[in-house]
């Protein structure tokens, strides 16, 4: 706090311009500065960079820190104007939780300038810089439009009161002339002198408010120039952070202020093109700079509110919205109706022109612009869209159907109240992946997943780059992951390394793969050694799996997750038999499995590996229920018993049935206890009418996963009739070149 008390003795001496500069009142108030002074010096703040993302999750804690720490000094502070004031303050504060990290560099710079000025009191700071840069976007600034909405009104003032002196100015002129023969017949020279000079200073006061207003006119075109400039990178930034969300980042979908501002530039526009109206010398120059900014304005308020789904299977129904952001200023008449096309790569290059050849045909692709009152929204809303057919590209080597790039085209022609002519419009949704069966989805949605996680804000559509440093494509993977799952517990370091040795091939590599670069084949080109599948399709499967039936578990931390062999070895090796973690199969697609430490035959310890459970299996009995019925798993890593954690998982003992019949439990028993709970196999008893039996498939028999596998069995009580059918081959022995039949099938 010792920095404060300094600083806040020199602001006193300091202009209000650069203590604004420094406390910006819409980013980061002087009133935080000083009510948790202590706190914000106690932490480290110079630690943050601008592109280290994963500094994020540390900056939102400090952010919800500061945030409940604001809220806690309003309750406890007895005046009421600084109580509703720092509650303000926390309110609006939350606005930076989309982006924490940028308001921890901000906070550090904060703290830099003040001992700059302690240490050079002569030095002046510049304000924090928020410009569309790397993808950040912008904060919205307010206060400067409704600083150019009073220059207008002035400008108008300044108007009316030339008006009210010309008019005086014109009756005295008609009184000097009526009066000027009279005058020189009585002598009144003194009346005439006293009536010239009135004359001459009415002259001086309209020619001085004339400049005035000229000078004001001009600033006021300029200051119209940098708001527009700044709504049009906030609409970018609010497109790019609706790109973002694709692989889970957060989103604030709200458009009411952005089209609040829109409205706003419009109507000054328009009354500023009404002054210079007024104005007998016309200005051309200004007259042109209003035209252009009320062309590109209109014509960059049309936004994809809801986006098309980025894979669409065709013959598939699909639905999105456009929304036109100065839809109350649409002129009133004929129906405004817009038109979608599917383009592709090459033609969203060329949006200027009208595409050339049709690549695609779309059914039920116009809609109309309605108004909805209650909402204040204009949109237009393409509920039962369909592609019935999409012509491909030439394909370049080994490029697959789902690395090929489109986008839908929006289009329209609008007229706004006030205005002579109509304009042409158009908007471009997000790239899609046009697929024509389901098993093509999910690498599609690979090829999604890196566009939207690597792609520069104002790329060539749709380039982006073949590698990516791997703290990138960590971060995105986190994201996603979390965003899918529905949880706020994020990877770890150790899931994180896990994941760089299994992408990277380097499973005994112990240093930091943070700037290693990892390309797009490695990501869902090429199959992970030994495996069958990509590094994508292993990890997509690990999500649904977890999104579907691990949920809980993974948000309270009970699961290990994403963990190598010689780590897992290394943290279990010294633990009492029967420990136990839960982690992702390495082996199967959407698998988790048990590992546990288990004693030998010669009393020494060994780690284990119980078969995967897959989706089919935990559908048939939970994980907890599993957890439950394994008498050789005691306690979860480091040393919980697992009742203590799992037991709110458990089902509860279900209650006879209805009819007499006798109730069926399922049990799930590993190695010889499972072998040894079989019954001896035999042909099933015959029932007037069917037959009842009770079929295994391969899947519930013994598998090998990592160095030691275990056998995992579900046993019936009391024991039906059971017919074990022939061993069936796994799916993964017999492979179709699926890629290349559905190919041909698109074509």
């Amino acid at each position: 706090m010792a920095q404060w008390q300094h600083m806040s003795q020199l602001i006193q001496r300091l202009p209000d311009d650069i203590v604004n500069n420094l406390y910006p009142p819409n980013l980061f108030p002087i009133e935080v500065r000083h009510f948790i002074a202590e706190w914000i010096e106690n932490q480290r703040w110079d630690d943050f960079l601008p592109e280290n993302v994963e500094q994020e999750s540390q900056a939102r804690a400090l952010l919800d820190q500061i945030i409940i720490m604001l809220q806690q000094n309003a309750q406890q502070n007895a005046n009421v104007v600084v109580k509703m004031k720092l509650m303000q303050i926390s309110r609006s504060m939350t606005g930076f939780q989309r982006q924490p990290l940028q308001f921890a560099v901000l906070v550090r710079d904060v703290l830099r300038k003040e001992r700059g000025l302690l240490n050079t009191p002569t030095q002046i700071p510049s304000p924090p810089a928020y410009q569309y840069e790397s993808g950040e976007p912008s904060f919205p600034n307010m206060q400067d439009v409704d600083h150019l909405v009073l220059k207008v009104l002035e400008v108008q003032n300044i108007r009316q009161k030339m008006h009210q002196l010309q008019e005086e100015l014109n009756w005295e002129r008609q009184n000097y002339e009526a009066l000027q023969g009279t005058i020189q017949q009585n002598g009144l020279d003194a009346k005439k002198s006293e009536i010239q000079k009135h004359i001459q200073q009415l002259e001086y006061n309209v020619n001085a408010m004339a400049t005035k207003r000229f000078q004001l006119l001009q600033e006021c075109v300029d200051c119209l120039d940098q708001c527009q400039v700044r709504l049009l990178s906030r609409l970018k930034a609010w497109r790019w952070e609706q790109c973002k969300a694709a692989i889970g980042q957060p989103f604030d979908e709200n458009l009411n202020p952005l089209q609040t501002w829109c409205e706003q530039l419009l109507g000054v526009n328009g009354n500023l093109r009404q002054e210079l109206m007024l104005i007998v010398e016309h200005i051309p120059e200004l007259q042109e700079r209003l035209r252009q900014l009320q062309q590109v304005l209109i014509q960059s308020s049309l936004i994809v509110d809801k986006q098309p789904p980025q894979v669409i299977k065709t013959q598939s129904k699909f639905s999105t919205t456009v929304r036109y952001l100065l839809g109350e200023k649409v002129a009133p008449g004929k129906p405004v109706v817009l038109k979608a096309q599917i383009i592709n790569e090459l033609q969203a290059r060329n949006l200027g022109s009208v595409p050339g050849d049709n690549v695609g045909e779309l059914i039920n692709n116009t809609a109309i612009l309605e108004h909805n009152t209650a909402s204040k929204s204009t949109c237009a809303t393409f509920r039962n869209m369909s592609i019935k057919k999409i012509k491909r590209a030439d394909r370049k080597g080994s490029e697959s159907v789902t690395e090929e790039k489109f986008a839908l085209l929006f289009s329209t022609e609008i007229t706004i109240t006030g205005c002579d002519t109509p304009y042409r419009i158009q908007m471009i949704s997000l790239p899609v992946v046009v697929i024509v069966h389901g098993s093509q989805d999910n690498n599609a949605l690979a090829t999604i997943i890196w566009d939207c996680a690597f792609s520069e804000p104002d790329r060539v559509p749709f380039v982006v780059p073949d590698r990516v440093p791997w703290r990138m494509m960590y971060s995105t993977l986190n994201s996603k992951f979390t965003s899918e799952v529905q949880t706020k517990h994020n990877l770890d370091p150790y899931n994180q390394h896990f994941l760089a040795q299994k992408i990277f091939d380097k499973p005994d590599f112990s240093d930091d793969f943070s700037n290693m670069m990892v390309s797009w084949a490695q990501f869902n080109k090429e199959v992970l050694p030994g495996r069958p599948f990509t590094f994508w399709q292993w990890f997509e499967g690990v999500m649904e799996l977890s999104k579907k039936h691990l949920k809980s578990y993974w948000s309270e931390g009970l699961i290990f997750g994403f963990i190598g062999k010689q780590h897992l070895h290394l943290i279990l090796q010294d633990r009492p038999n029967g420990t136990f973690l839960l982690r992702f199969s390495d082996s199967e697609i959407g698998g988790i499995t048990i590992a546990y430490v288990s004693a030998t035959e010669h009393g020494a310890q060994k780690i284990q590996n119980i078969q995967p459970f897959t989706k089919r299996d935990l559908e048939i009995l939970s994980l907890g229920d599993r957890i439950r019925d394994i008498n050789h798993i005691t306690h979860l890593y480091p040393e919980f018993h697992k009742h203590e954690v799992f037991k709110k998982f458990y089902s509860e003992p279900q209650t006879s049935p209805h009819g007499g019949y006798i109730p069926v439990t399922l049990h799930t028993k590993v190695g010889v206890e499972a072998r040894s709970a079989m019954p001896p196999p035999r042909m099933a008893d015959n029932f007037p009418g069917h037959q009842f039996q009770q079929a295994f498939s391969p899947q519930d028999s013994i598998a090998q996963d990592m160095d030691t596998a275990a056998n995992s069995e579900v046993e019936f009580s009391p024991n039906p009739p059971v017919v074990f059918p022939e061993e069936i081959p796994r799916g993964n022995d017999m492979e179709l070149d699926l890629d290349s039949l559905l190919r041909t099938l698109d074509e």
